[in-house]
């Protein structure tokens, strides 16, 4: 099954995540896969993400996404100058990253794996699990008008750049 206008397909391949600690570049123009520092004791374990540092940004807002419906589709569109930074707390969803030239799937399925979503990259989110929890951080406040919600207007204004 595929999702309309989306070119989003069940059953995609999703990229290998990186195996230590950094940042690994991807085919998709700015976007980064992120293994986060961990830290594991007798205490139990813990990861975590500075801004402007494994996340490449200051942080102006943050939400999370819960609950999802595995069938349902989120995201779905780009922003104009926003910089966003994704961690699955908990359970599994998947990524798909476009900059209207390369298309990539990566899972997120690990605390320790963080994603870079840069300003003017389509980005969806689907195949949760039951139990997911995905976090979002943000570079600024929310703003409805640096959507762009359309993949045609999405497509002609990476064309203009």
């Amino acid at each position: 099954m595929g999702y309309e206008g989306t070119g989003v397909q069940d059953g995609g391949q999703a990229s290998a995540a990186p195996s230590r600690a950094g940042a690994m570049a991807t085919r998709v123009r700015g976007v980064t896969l992120h293994r986060l520092p961990e830290v594991i004791d007798l205490r139990g374990s813990l990861t975590f993400g500075e801004a402007e540092k494994q996340v490449p940004f200051p942080i102006r807002r943050y939400f999370v996404v819960y609950n999802v419906p595995s069938k349902e589709v989120r995201g779905e569109h780009a922003h104009k100058t926003l910089h966003q930074f994704l961690v699955c707390l908990h359970g599994r969803c998947h990524v798909v990253a476009d900059d209207g030239a390369d298309r990539e799937e990566f899972a997120l399925d690990h605390p320790t794996l963080g994603f870079y979503l840069p300003p003017m990259t389509w980005g969806i989110q689907y195949k949760y699990t039951e139990d997911a929890v995905l976090a979002v951080f943000a570079s600024d406040w929310y703003d409805a008008k640096s959507y762009i919600r359309d993949y045609s207007e999405f497509l002609a204004l990476v064309a203009e750049r």
